[in-house]
């Protein structure tokens, strides 16, 4: 009989665009006792993690709760209770995220348009206007935080245009919630989605999800059944309201998971939370920057979670990422697409942004790229940023 071995993972340090490091309290959560889906605490756990949500996302949408997957799972979700066959949908691409939200939208179908901006690069108010006059769309897709490129999309103005123009806007989040302010009510964001597994430190498997009045009003309008029975909202939202009506058997111990990382975020409050995201991506960044590395992103438009940056000429992409891991315990990010073997992606989400894992990741590149004959000052990196942290500590003083 074959026989396997006792399960025992490595422990690693989560730096690239996902996963994220899981806080010690999650994991607990992860453990306690699991109870039913319709017990009276599990359906108490509920409204708390809404209220949670609401708070994170920024909004008093009523229509806030967890998908049950992964962050594609609340793309999916946002699409098709929104997309009836043939409704025009617009979709901004600038990186695999747009690409796959235009995919979605299609076998939903919708008619899809898509706008292109050249990865890295962010859009305008002004170029989504002349595409929403020419095209008519009912809604407009959109991703705010482009894990593939480091991007972050302006989001204010261009939910404006939208609306101007009577379409609806829907939003990826995945990678930006719980890690740069997300302001679904003040910018007045239609459907906004996001995932576990980023800046909310929780493992993967829950997709937080809110759909605004305009949304909603829409949805149940509907003239066609929406396409996904396990994602339709109006089913969705009876199992996470009042009525309790039952849909599917949650991932209990998932929603503990998630109800704490929440709880984690709040205690430690939303400013704060954005500031040290901040704060150690202009270490990583002086540091990685000292190396001579370059982003990949636009100046003004970098994620402080998701840093993306060339590799460097003669260096080897996995080579490097290799490296890491086996002998530093770090794990980042290849690139995708177009950026295949042209890029790492650096994460700072959650409960690994923090100035340890800063160092560790600087020090430990410093040594492989000068074994790949990488030329730079030995020591700038760690020094660089540690004058990032130094500069803080002497303001937070004074």
């Amino acid at each position: 009989m074959t026989t396997f071995g006792e399960l025992a993972p490595p422990v690693r340090v989560l730096m690239g665009p996902g996963p994220s490091d899981i806080h010690p309290r999650v994991l607990r959560a992860l453990a306690c006792n699991t109870i039913g889906h319709l017990d009276p605490h599990y359906l108490e756990l509920m409204n708390q993690l809404q209220q949670m949500l609401r708070q994170v996302f920024q909004t008093r949408n009523q229509l806030t709760f967890a998908v049950s997957g992964t962050g594609s799972a609340g793309m999916e979700c946002a699409v098709v209770n929104l997309v009836e066959p043939d409704d025009v949908m617009l979709v901004c691409v600038n990186g695999v995220f747009g690409s796959r939200m235009a995919d979605v939208a299609a076998r939903a179908g919708a008619r899809v348009v898509t706008i292109q901006r050249p990865w890295g690069e962010v859009f305008t108010p002004e170029e989504v206007e002349q595409a929403v006059k020419t095209h008519r769309p009912k809604l407009v897709g959109i991703v705010m935080a482009e894990t593939s490129t480091g991007a972050s999309q302006p989001l204010e103005e261009v939910a404006e245009v939208v609306h101007r123009h009577g379409g609806m806007i829907l939003v990826d989040a995945v990678t930006s919630l719980g890690g740069m302010p997300v302001l679904v009510d003040q910018w007045g964001l239609d459907v906004v989605y996001s995932g576990s597994q980023k800046c909310l430190s929780c493992p993967p498997g829950l997709a937080p999800i809110t759909f605004g009045p305009r949304a909603v009003e829409v949805i149940q309008n509907r003239k066609t059944k929406v396409q996904s029975w396990y994602l339709d909202a109006t089913m969705l939202s009876q199992y996470w309201g009042d009525e309790r009506v039952y849909h599917h058997t949650a991932p209990i111990n998932m929603t503990y998971a998630l109800y704490e990382a929440l709880r984690l975020i709040l205690e430690e409050g939303l400013e704060n939370v954005f500031a040290r995201h901040l704060l150690n991506h202009h270490a990583l960044r002086a540091g990685l920057e000292a190396l001579g590395l370059e982003f990949t992103a636009q100046e003004g438009h970098r994620l402080p979670m998701l840093n993306a940056v060339r590799v460097p000429e003669g260096v080897d992409d996995a080579t490097v990422r290799k490296e890491l891991l086996e002998r530093f315990g770090i794990e980042i990010g290849g690139g995708l697409g177009q950026f295949k073997g042209r890029a790492w992606r650096i994460g700072l989400m959650g409960y690994g942004a923090r100035p340890q894992n800063v160092l560790l990741l600087l020090g430990a590149l410093e040594q492989l790229l000068a074994e790949q004959g990488h030329r730079f000052r030995p020591g700038t990196a760690v020094a660089t940023a540690n004058e990032v942290y130094q500069q803080q500590q002497a303001v937070s003083a004074s």
